[in-house]
């Protein structure tokens, strides 16, 4: 009989797991500031690069915002999230966040095509919904985050096939978490605005109204292009400061 290997904890999940413990015990609240990663690494008596790792780890969930020049910060946070485990929420790793973009372009490049040709008026009314909301919330990331996810959501319902809804809502708690990392890299990059990001999904929206599958299925293969490069060219760089 084979055994399977107990995997033990990586120092970066350990910190991460104790600076969530601190600040379910109100150790930190909304608006504190960390103390810098060196300073991190030497309470712990880790290396930097747990620090660093842990602290992605973190953003990722939604607890801590990092603001270039000034550092670290407690946000404002949903309880629930704290309920993942931190593999689950901790998604930043290059082959992971490479696995989730491809799925993600199986299905929901697909969904953009067969929503087109089967989607109802009630779920025009409701995709609408969101790029309105997603229009109305420019600015505000967490309410953006969230209108972009039930946008994408919504595409896949309108498709009618019950297996795809399945399929997307078992990947949806990964897909939230990428939507937030690269909505924050994008919306800070000077390419692109969030009126851009808007527009990428209303053209989305207007070939599904027109019920034009082809054009529907390549605007949405478009759109997760460009996430797929504003994400990797960060993790590819993030991986190399890493291992430097």
């Amino acid at each position: 009989m084979e055994y399977k290997k107990i995997r033990t904890k990586k120092i970066y999940e350990e910190v991460t797991e104790s600076l969530i413990g601190m600040i379910k015990q109100g150790d930190f609240r909304p608006g504190d500031k960390l103390d810098s990663v060196q300073q991190l690494a030497e309470n712990f008596q880790v290396g930097r690069s747990a620090i660093r790792e842990a602290l992605s780890a973190l953003r990722a969930m939604g607890l801590v915002e990092m603001r270039q020049g000034e550092g670290t910060y407690i946000k404002e946070f949903d309880p629930q999230l704290l309920t993942l485990p931190v593999n689950a929420a901790f998604l930043m790793k290059l082959e992971d966040v490479r696995n989730l973009l491809e799925v993600r372009k199986i299905l929901e490049v697909g969904a953009a095509d067969t929503a087109a040709r089967m989607r109802t008026d009630e779920d025009l009314e409701s995709i609408e919904k969101t790029l309105n909301e997603m229009k109305k919330v420019a600015g505000n990331e967490e309410l953006g985050e969230k209108a972009d996810f039930e946008f994408h959501m919504a595409i896949a319902k309108a498709s009618q096939n019950t297996l795809l809804m399945s399929l997307m809502n078992n990947v949806s708690e990964m897909m939230v978490i990428t939507m937030r990392e690269t909505r924050r890299l994008w919306l800070y990059s000077e390419q692109t605005t969030s009126e851009r990001l808007y527009q990428e999904h209303k053209l989305i929206f207007e070939a599904v109204k027109k019920q034009d599958g082809p054009l529907a299925q390549q605007l949405m293969l478009d759109h997760l292009v460009e996430v797929e490069k504003v994400l990797m060219k960060y993790l590819e760089e993030k991986e190399e400061q890493t291992s430097s």
